[in-house]
């Protein structure tokens, strides 16, 4: 049995140092110097950003190759899980992704089909909520909400 227990040590170790995101609780994101692309893939550019006060920043990425969006919402000083949120709907098609729970650095990825869609997404970080409605496209003016709650 200790055997076992060191070679998955070692292994998650390994995978760590790899750079590889290990969940070790369902209250805890990766580590600190989480990037957008970190978060929804390396093939995810940044097309749009919103900041979440002073605690973070909620991005919008979209893979031209698929077609998807994806929106992560990063904290600025990771530490202490926090209540983080993160969502993402096109109206078009009704299709929504969402995470939410206690997180130290990052909520999301949330993904969605998008290619030749408007998008509404949004971000929060402990009372801190930024919405973006209608965003990304050319027929609609985007509109910015932040709100304390």
């Amino acid at each position: 049995m200790r055997i076992v227990r060191n070679v998955a040590t070692v292994g998650a170790l390994a995978t760590l140092t790899l750079g590889a995101t290990v969940v070790l609780s369902t209250t805890a994101s990766a580590a600190p110097n989480v990037t957008p692309q970190g978060v929804c893939g390396s093939a995810y550019k940044t097309v749009n950003s919103a900041p979440i006060g002073s605690q973070g920043t909620v991005y919008l990425t979209y893979n031209s190759a698929n077609g998807k969006n994806c929106v992560a919402t990063i904290r600025t000083n990771p530490g202490t899980a926090k209540s983080m949120s993160t969502s993402i709907y096109v109206s078009d098609t009704d299709e929504w992704a969402g995470d939410d729970g206690n997180y130290t650095s990052y909520a999301g990825p949330a993904y969605v089909y998008g290619k030749g869609h408007c998008v509404s997404w949004s971000g929060s970080i402990g009372n801190v909520y930024v919405s973006v409605d209608n965003s990304n496209c050319a027929k609609l003016k985007e509109h910015r909400v932040t709100e304390v709650r």
